[in-house]
């Protein structure tokens, strides 16, 4: 039986509240089939409420997501094809992982220190939320583009 060989991608942030939530279940929808989707945080708190009710918008379930360590996916159980940094604070104070091929920088602003009305703010994470879903639909066209997802027996 042949199948898709998928490729394993761990988005970061600083807390996994929210960007790097955003881009984990946005990538499993979008190409699920393709790709596995982790995420974790320099200093992970909680998933924020608005995470969850702007991809609720579109039909996402975070069912099973919770805010990570990045020190979960360290001393090589886990081995990532891609390492993507969805902020500026991440990319800088996590210079070095050892553990992912390839690495990327998509810099999001932080939909959750915007400071608002409710509405303003959800408006922000859902901003934020279609910025990510762009991101993620071009780069999994680029990727097939460029035949990386090589299918294995």
């Amino acid at each position: 039986m042949v199948g898709v060989k998928r490729l394993k991608v761990l988005f970061l942030c600083s807390h996994n509240s929210a960007r790097s939530q955003m881009a984990e279940a946005l990538l499993r929808h979008y190409a699920g089939d393709h790709f596995e989707a982790f995420s974790a945080g320099l200093e992970p708190s909680q998933i924020n409420p608005y995470t969850r009710r702007v991809l609720g918008e579109l039909g996402l379930s975070m069912e099973g997501q919770s805010a990570k360590s990045l020190l979960t996916y360290w001393g090589g159980k886990h081995h990532f094809t891609y390492l993507i940094t969805v902020c500026s604070k991440a990319e800088e104070k996590c210079p070095l992982f050892p553990f992912a091929t390839h690495r990327l920088y998509w810099p999001f602003e932080d939909p959750a220190q915007f400071d608002g009305s409710e509405e303003e703010t959800l408006e922000r994470f859902r901003q934020v939320r279609d910025q990510i879903a762009a991101k993620i639909r071009d780069w999994v066209r680029e990727i097939e583009a460029a035949g990386l997802l090589a299918e294995s027996a």
